[in-house]
């Protein structure tokens, strides 16, 4: 989306809660006292991070937490890294990071982070409940900014009464991270501190990191596996979730061999999703949508979605079909500044459980577009005559609750900011069985990635590619070369 460079400081609000996730104990100002404070999961029930920043460097990053409020009886330590920014200014930042270990599944925990040159306010949380027999409840929403984030308030409010899980930000942060040398990213993580420090709160690389080679939502942010956030998945109750880059697509600047390293590590992230009896829900979360009817040539584009069909004459390979054939319930989006909900599709087509009852045993999947939080970009209208596989939208800003009410039942709320908070869509996805859906072809989706392996392992210019020990993303060494073989260069 469009950049607006105009900034502003957004005002504070104060926010009333009476439970016991607020704030807890009020510290006196420190030298060094931590900001930014926000949890994270590694997919491990007795897990928690936390990640916060300090203004100047600190030789010991502590948490104190523990299930009484009055006494933090466990210590652990963590790691502290310094972040410079790229812009001209090249300001420091001290980025610090603990694990919470050996927590009780469902419990309440109080905690603290800092050291002795200042610490922070003593926060709560409920750490994830363990198994696949429960009720996962998210709070689900992108697009939100350091100034106009309409929903922030009202989200805040909701965490603080216990009513979610886990938190998913799908996408496109402070606008942006970077902005005034990294102050506005600095600002937006304070602002969502009271939200944030008391929730794990998962995110999803969007278009507006992209500066410097995303190196801001990187640093900043915690995220489970071994790609810098850039794609993870995590099992919560009988959900699956995996996240992925939509940018990898858009900023091939950064090299095309990112797209085929996701692309393998998907299709395997897939595979084994499937073929775990526990998870009845398979959701994909992304920043640009599939699928979406706002006026944007790129990207609401149905035949010309490069994410979404990719692009054959560069051999990059769209993710729809492995969505479809890993059998894939639901896609969750972002980017546009609205809201919008599709009936079960694929391939542009409306495949429906049935006239009467759409989205039981849907033969599609089922994609939520939800980027209206709130930023200084404002709203993004609708076409005058959206698609066929449109079933509604709203410009109003809000934000998504998701409920997986067990193996068989799911429900998408959608709240509007401005019409007092009310339920402006609500929509239940049904199996008649769990498991996978109608539609997964296992031997299909072995073939697509069998074809990316292919791809993977061939350099344009120089043949095959010998494989490196490094994690996904970092570059492969090319084979070795004949030397009476002319190099081209």
């Amino acid at each position: 989306m469009r950049v607006n460079w105009r900034w502003s400081v957004c005002s504070v609000v104060l926010l009333c809660v009476p439970y016991s996730s607020a704030i807890l104990l009020k510290t006196n100002p420190e030298e060094n006292a931590p900001e930014q404070i926000h949890l994270s999961w590694s997919g491990n029930p007795t897990e928690m991070y936390v990640t916060w920043a300090t203004p100047r460097a600190s030789a010991v990053s502590s948490v104190r937490f523990g299930m009484d409020n009055k006494t933090l009886t466990s210590n652990i330590s963590g790691e502290s890294t310094t972040f410079v920014d790229g812009a001209v200014a090249h300001k420091v930042r001290y980025i610090h990071r603990a694990t919470m270990q050996y927590l009780q599944p469902g419990n309440r925990y109080y905690y603290q982070v800092g050291s002795d040159a200042g610490w922070s306010d003593v926060y709560s949380f409920r750490s994830i409940r363990n198994g696949s027999d429960w009720s996962p409840r998210l709070l689900v929403y992108g697009d939100m900014g350091a100034v106009n984030a309409r929903s922030l308030q009202q989200m805040t409010k909701e965490v603080l009464e216990d009513r979610y899980d886990l938190v998913l930000h799908v996408g496109d942060f402070a606008y942006d991270l970077p902005t005034r040398n990294g102050d506005v990213g600095d600002e937006f993580l304070r602002n969502l501190e009271p939200l944030a420090a008391n929730i794990p709160y998962m995110t999803v690389v969007g278009n507006h990191e992209e500066k410097f080679n995303f190196s801001h939502y990187k640093n900043r942010f915690t995220c489970p596996g071994d790609s810098e956030g850039m794609f993870y998945s995590i099992d919560v109750g009988p959900l699956h979730i995996t996240v992925i880059s939509t940018e990898f697509y858009f900023f091939l600047r950064y090299g095309v061999q990112q797209i085929y390293n996701q692309f393998y590590w998907l299709g395997n992230d897939l595979q084994k999703a499937a073929a775990k009896d526990s998870n009845a829900w398979i959701f994909v979360a992304g920043h640009r949508p599939l699928y979406c009817s706002n006026p944007d040539i790129v990207d609401c584009n149905p035949k010309g979605n490069i994410f979404r069909k990719g692009i054959p004459l560069l051999m990059i390979p769209g993710i729809e079909d492995l969505l479809y054939e890993s059998g894939v319930d639901v896609g969750i989006w972002a980017h546009e500044h609205s809201y919008e909900r599709t009936w079960p599709v694929y391939d542009l087509k409306v495949l429906n459980g049935s006239a009467s009852e759409p989205y039981t045993d849907p033969e599609g999947i089922v994609h939520i577009i939800t980027g209206s939080a709130g930023c200084q970009e404002n709203h993004t209208r609708f076409n005058p005559h959206p698609y066929d596989f449109s079933a509604f939208h709203t410009t109003d800003y809000g934000f998504t609750r998701m409920t997986v009410h067990n193996r068989t039942h799911l429900q998408f709320e959608q709240v509007s900011d401005d019409k007092n908070y009310v339920v402006v869509d609500s929509v239940w996805v049904k199996k008649t069985s769990p498991g996978r859906p109608v539609w997964y072809r296992e031997k299909k989706r072995k073939q697509l990635l069998e074809e990316m392996e292919r791809i993977r392992n061939y350099d344009r210019f120089n043949g095959p590619l010998v494989r490196s020990r490094a994690r996904y993303g970092h570059p492969r060494k090319p084979a070795q070369q004949d030397p009476k073989k002319p190099q081209r260069l």
